[in-house]
Protein backbone atom coordinates (compact mmCIF):
# COMPACT_ATOMS: atom_id res chain seq x y z
CA UNK A 1 0.00 0.00 0.00
CA UNK A 2 1.18 3.42 -0.93
CA UNK A 3 2.73 5.42 1.97
CA UNK A 4 0.84 9.15 2.77
CA UNK A 5 2.10 11.70 4.87
CA UNK A 6 0.33 11.92 7.76
CA UNK A 7 -1.25 15.71 7.96
CA UNK A 8 0.31 18.40 10.41
CA UNK A 9 -3.28 18.36 12.28
CA UNK A 10 -4.23 18.41 16.09
CA UNK A 11 -7.50 17.94 17.15
CA UNK A 12 -8.13 20.78 19.26
CA UNK A 13 -7.60 20.28 23.27
CA UNK A 14 -11.41 21.37 23.37
CA UNK A 15 -12.58 18.08 22.55
CA UNK A 16 -10.04 15.98 24.88
CA UNK A 17 -9.19 13.88 22.22
CA UNK A 18 -6.05 12.31 20.84
CA UNK A 19 -5.38 12.09 16.84
CA UNK A 20 -4.53 8.39 15.44
CA UNK A 21 -3.90 8.09 11.46
CA UNK A 22 -4.44 4.94 9.26
CA UNK A 23 -3.88 3.80 5.79
CA UNK A 24 -6.87 2.21 4.67
CA UNK A 25 -6.05 1.71 0.90
CA UNK A 26 -3.56 2.83 -1.49
CA UNK A 27 -4.20 6.93 -1.28
CA UNK A 28 -6.64 6.85 2.02
CA UNK A 29 -5.18 7.78 5.15
CA UNK A 30 -8.17 7.68 7.94
CA UNK A 31 -8.11 9.48 10.85
CA UNK A 32 -9.35 8.28 14.04
CA UNK A 33 -9.71 8.28 17.51
CA UNK A 34 -9.23 5.80 19.79
CA UNK A 35 -9.76 5.31 23.74
CA UNK A 36 -9.79 2.12 25.73
CA UNK A 37 -9.62 -1.26 25.40
CA UNK A 38 -11.64 -4.66 25.44
CA UNK A 39 -14.92 -5.11 23.14
CA UNK A 40 -14.59 -3.12 19.96
CA UNK A 41 -17.38 -0.05 19.36
CA UNK A 42 -16.87 2.18 16.53
CA UNK A 43 -18.48 5.31 16.11
CA UNK A 44 -19.99 6.50 13.07
CA UNK A 45 -20.68 10.59 13.15
CA UNK A 46 -23.83 12.31 11.26
CA UNK A 47 -23.77 14.61 7.98
CA UNK A 48 -24.37 17.93 9.27
CA UNK A 49 -21.79 21.13 8.18
CA UNK A 50 -18.21 20.49 9.32
CA UNK A 51 -19.17 17.50 11.58
CA UNK A 52 -16.11 15.14 12.21
CA UNK A 53 -15.62 12.38 14.33
CA UNK A 54 -14.67 14.78 17.92
CA UNK A 55 -17.19 17.26 17.21
CA UNK A 56 -19.89 14.77 17.35
CA UNK A 57 -18.58 12.04 20.14
CA UNK A 58 -16.02 14.11 22.37
CA UNK A 59 -18.80 13.97 25.23
CA UNK A 60 -19.33 10.00 25.01
CA UNK A 61 -15.96 8.45 24.14
CA UNK A 62 -14.21 9.00 27.46
CA UNK A 63 -17.26 7.41 29.08
CA UNK A 64 -17.66 4.45 26.65
CA UNK A 65 -13.85 4.18 26.72
CA UNK A 66 -14.47 2.66 30.40
CA UNK A 67 -16.02 -0.37 29.55
CA UNK A 68 -15.01 -0.53 26.42
CA UNK A 69 -12.16 -0.48 22.84
CA UNK A 70 -14.36 2.64 21.47
CA UNK A 71 -12.80 3.92 17.73
CA UNK A 72 -14.38 6.85 15.83
CA UNK A 73 -13.75 7.62 12.71
CA UNK A 74 -13.88 10.46 10.60
CA UNK A 75 -15.68 8.82 7.40
CA UNK A 76 -14.16 9.37 3.79
CA UNK A 77 -15.47 13.24 2.50
CA UNK A 78 -15.48 14.04 5.94
CA UNK A 79 -12.94 15.70 8.76
CA UNK A 80 -9.54 14.91 8.29
CA UNK A 81 -9.42 11.77 6.19
CA UNK A 82 -7.53 11.88 3.38
CA UNK A 83 -9.16 10.44 0.18
CA UNK A 84 -7.81 9.19 -3.17
CA UNK A 85 -8.05 10.94 -6.12
CA UNK A 86 -11.54 10.15 -7.52
CA UNK A 87 -13.20 9.03 -4.38
CA UNK A 88 -16.15 8.15 -4.59
CA UNK A 89 -19.72 8.49 -2.08
CA UNK A 90 -22.66 7.44 -0.85
CA UNK A 91 -23.88 4.81 1.54
CA UNK A 92 -22.07 1.66 -0.01
CA UNK A 93 -19.09 3.33 -0.51
CA UNK A 94 -19.09 4.59 3.44
CA UNK A 95 -20.03 1.10 4.36
CA UNK A 96 -16.70 -0.42 2.66
CA UNK A 97 -14.70 2.74 4.02
CA UNK A 98 -15.73 1.34 7.51
CA UNK A 99 -14.99 -2.24 6.39
CA UNK A 100 -11.39 -1.38 5.65
CA UNK A 101 -10.70 0.30 8.54
CA UNK A 102 -12.16 -2.69 10.18
CA UNK A 103 -9.59 -5.10 8.45
CA UNK A 104 -6.58 -2.46 9.00
CA UNK A 105 -7.41 -2.50 12.55
CA UNK A 106 -7.89 -6.55 12.73
CA UNK A 107 -11.08 -6.62 14.38
CA UNK A 108 -13.31 -9.42 13.28
CA UNK A 109 -16.49 -8.28 14.77
CA UNK A 110 -17.37 -4.72 16.33
CA UNK A 111 -20.30 -3.14 17.77
CA UNK A 112 -21.58 -0.02 15.52
CA UNK A 113 -23.20 2.90 16.80
CA UNK A 114 -24.03 5.32 14.34
CA UNK A 115 -26.16 9.02 14.66
CA UNK A 116 -28.33 9.79 11.50
CA UNK A 117 -26.37 8.99 8.24
CA UNK A 118 -24.02 7.24 10.47
CA UNK A 119 -26.73 5.02 11.62
CA UNK A 120 -28.07 4.55 7.92
CA UNK A 121 -24.43 3.49 7.53
CA UNK A 122 -24.25 1.39 10.29
CA UNK A 123 -27.57 -0.66 9.09
CA UNK A 124 -26.79 -0.87 5.60
CA UNK A 125 -23.31 -2.50 6.87
CA UNK A 126 -25.43 -5.03 9.06
CA UNK A 127 -27.31 -5.82 5.82
CA UNK A 128 -24.25 -6.50 3.97
CA UNK A 129 -21.80 -7.93 6.44
CA UNK A 130 -23.37 -9.25 9.11
CA UNK A 131 -20.78 -11.27 10.04
CA UNK A 132 -18.97 -8.57 11.47
CA UNK A 133 -21.49 -7.07 13.95
CA UNK A 134 -21.90 -7.69 17.36
CA UNK A 135 -24.82 -5.04 17.38
CA UNK A 136 -26.25 -1.68 16.51
CA UNK A 137 -26.89 1.51 18.22
CA UNK A 138 -28.69 4.16 16.56
CA UNK A 139 -29.82 7.60 16.60
CA UNK A 140 -32.39 9.35 14.69
CA UNK A 141 -31.28 7.24 11.94
CA UNK A 142 -30.87 8.19 8.73
CA UNK A 143 -32.34 7.69 5.28
CA UNK A 144 -35.64 9.11 6.12
CA UNK A 145 -38.08 10.66 3.97
CA UNK A 146 -36.80 14.59 3.49
CA UNK A 147 -38.02 16.91 5.60
CA UNK A 148 -37.61 20.89 5.80
CA UNK A 149 -34.58 20.90 7.77
CA UNK A 150 -32.77 17.75 5.67
CA UNK A 151 -34.01 19.87 2.45
CA UNK A 152 -32.01 22.72 3.91
CA UNK A 153 -29.01 20.32 4.57
CA UNK A 154 -29.15 20.08 0.90
CA UNK A 155 -27.62 23.35 0.41
CA UNK A 156 -24.71 23.14 2.39
CA UNK A 157 -22.49 26.43 3.13
CA UNK A 158 -19.34 25.60 5.18
CA UNK A 159 -18.99 28.59 7.31
CA UNK A 160 -19.67 29.51 10.98
CA UNK A 161 -22.68 30.91 10.12
CA UNK A 162 -24.11 28.00 8.17
CA UNK A 163 -22.49 25.54 10.59
CA UNK A 164 -24.07 27.86 13.30
CA UNK A 165 -27.75 27.10 11.62
CA UNK A 166 -27.30 23.66 10.88
CA UNK A 167 -26.38 23.13 14.68
CA UNK A 168 -29.40 25.27 16.04
CA UNK A 169 -31.53 22.57 13.97
CA UNK A 170 -30.09 19.82 16.12
CA UNK A 171 -31.36 20.77 19.39
CA UNK A 172 -33.79 21.91 21.39
CA UNK A 173 -32.11 23.70 24.36
CA UNK A 174 -30.06 26.58 21.61
CA UNK A 175 -27.95 27.92 24.47
CA UNK A 176 -26.07 24.71 23.83
CA UNK A 177 -24.59 25.84 20.60
CA UNK A 178 -21.85 28.52 21.41
CA UNK A 179 -19.59 30.69 19.72
CA UNK A 180 -16.86 28.85 20.59
CA UNK A 181 -18.16 25.60 19.66
CA UNK A 182 -19.29 27.06 16.58
CA UNK A 183 -15.82 27.55 15.97
CA UNK A 184 -14.23 25.16 16.98
CA UNK A 185 -16.66 22.81 14.67
CA UNK A 186 -15.88 25.18 11.57
CA UNK A 187 -12.28 24.53 12.20
CA UNK A 188 -12.04 21.04 12.49
CA UNK A 189 -13.78 20.62 9.05
CA UNK A 190 -11.48 22.72 7.23
CA UNK A 191 -8.58 21.13 4.70
CA UNK A 192 -7.68 21.82 1.31
CA UNK A 193 -11.36 20.62 -0.54
CA UNK A 194 -13.48 21.03 2.22
CA UNK A 195 -16.06 22.68 0.35
CA UNK A 196 -15.80 20.55 -2.45
CA UNK A 197 -16.34 17.89 -0.72
CA UNK A 198 -19.20 18.92 1.33
CA UNK A 199 -21.37 19.28 -1.77
CA UNK A 200 -19.64 15.94 -3.27
CA UNK A 201 -20.99 14.22 -0.08
CA UNK A 202 -24.38 15.86 0.87
CA UNK A 203 -25.31 15.05 -3.21
CA UNK A 204 -24.77 11.05 -2.98
CA UNK A 205 -26.65 11.11 0.45
CA UNK A 206 -29.40 12.88 -0.76
CA UNK A 207 -29.05 11.06 -4.29
CA UNK A 208 -29.20 7.55 -1.92
CA UNK A 209 -31.96 8.72 -0.19
CA UNK A 210 -34.00 7.16 -3.17
CA UNK A 211 -31.80 4.86 -4.80
CA UNK A 212 -30.53 2.91 -2.05
CA UNK A 213 -33.26 3.23 1.01
CA UNK A 214 -32.36 0.82 3.72
CA UNK A 215 -34.15 -2.69 2.65
CA UNK A 216 -36.72 -3.17 5.60
CA UNK A 217 -37.08 -6.55 4.58
CA UNK A 218 -33.46 -7.16 5.05
CA UNK A 219 -33.45 -5.33 8.18
CA UNK A 220 -36.45 -7.76 9.54
CA UNK A 221 -34.26 -10.95 8.98
CA UNK A 222 -31.49 -9.23 11.41
CA UNK A 223 -30.38 -11.39 14.37
CA UNK A 224 -27.94 -9.09 16.15
CA UNK A 225 -29.06 -7.02 19.32
CA UNK A 226 -30.44 -3.07 18.03
CA UNK A 227 -30.88 -0.53 20.03
CA UNK A 228 -32.47 2.29 18.63
CA UNK A 229 -32.71 6.08 20.41
CA UNK A 230 -34.52 9.45 19.13
CA UNK A 231 -35.26 12.72 20.22
CA UNK A 232 -39.08 13.63 20.50
CA UNK A 233 -38.30 17.44 19.24
CA UNK A 234 -35.89 15.72 16.37
CA UNK A 235 -37.42 18.10 13.46
CA UNK A 236 -34.30 16.59 11.43
CA UNK A 237 -35.50 12.80 11.33
CA UNK A 238 -38.83 13.01 12.54
CA UNK A 239 -39.21 9.97 15.40
CA UNK A 240 -41.74 7.65 13.46
CA UNK A 241 -38.20 6.72 11.90
CA UNK A 242 -37.38 4.48 15.12
CA UNK A 243 -41.36 3.55 15.41
CA UNK A 244 -40.96 1.80 11.72
CA UNK A 245 -37.22 0.36 12.28
CA UNK A 246 -39.05 -1.12 15.70
CA UNK A 247 -41.72 -2.32 14.06
CA UNK A 248 -39.38 -4.36 11.18
CA UNK A 249 -36.14 -5.30 13.46
CA UNK A 250 -37.02 -7.76 15.90
CA UNK A 251 -34.27 -7.80 17.91
CA UNK A 252 -34.75 -4.18 18.47
CA UNK A 253 -35.46 -1.91 21.62
CA UNK A 254 -35.94 1.52 21.57
CA UNK A 255 -35.15 5.03 24.15
CA UNK A 256 -37.23 7.91 23.33
CA UNK A 257 -35.53 11.57 25.12
CA UNK A 258 -38.49 14.55 25.60
CA UNK A 259 -36.63 17.72 25.39
CA UNK A 260 -34.69 16.77 23.06
CA UNK A 261 -33.66 17.02 19.29
CA UNK A 262 -31.44 15.42 16.75
CA UNK A 263 -28.34 15.19 18.68
CA UNK A 264 -29.00 13.39 21.85
CA UNK A 265 -25.67 12.17 22.27
CA UNK A 266 -24.96 16.27 23.03
CA UNK A 267 -28.19 17.86 24.31
CA UNK A 268 -28.46 14.86 26.25
CA UNK A 269 -25.43 13.50 26.88
CA UNK A 270 -24.98 11.87 30.36
CA UNK A 271 -28.78 10.67 30.16
CA UNK A 272 -27.40 9.36 26.70
CA UNK A 273 -24.12 7.53 28.11
CA UNK A 274 -26.00 6.10 30.83
CA UNK A 275 -28.53 4.37 28.52
CA UNK A 276 -25.96 2.48 25.92
CA UNK A 277 -23.43 1.94 28.26
CA UNK A 278 -26.18 0.26 30.28
CA UNK A 279 -27.36 -1.36 27.02
CA UNK A 280 -23.66 -2.61 26.06
CA UNK A 281 -22.84 -3.85 29.32
CA UNK A 282 -26.34 -6.30 29.16
CA UNK A 283 -25.02 -7.69 26.10
CA UNK A 284 -21.46 -8.63 26.67
CA UNK A 285 -19.31 -5.38 25.94
CA UNK A 286 -16.54 -5.38 28.81
CA UNK A 287 -13.41 -3.98 29.16
CA UNK A 288 -10.16 -5.52 29.27
CA UNK A 289 -9.26 -3.75 32.43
Amino acid sequence: MMSIEIPAYSTDAFFGLGDRWLHTADGELTHYHELGSGTPVLFLHGSGTGVTAAANWWLNLPEFSRRARCIAIDSIGYGQTVVAPGTKYGIREWVEHTLRVLDALGIEKTWLVGNSIGGWVAFQFAIDHPERLLGVVSMGTGGAKLTQALSGHARPELSEAGIRRTLEQFVVDKNLITDELVILRYRAALNDSASDRLREVITARDRDRDALPLDFDALSRLEIPVLLIHGMQDVVIPVSRTYELLDTIPTADAHLFNRCGHWSQVERAADFNTVVSQYLEAHGVLSER
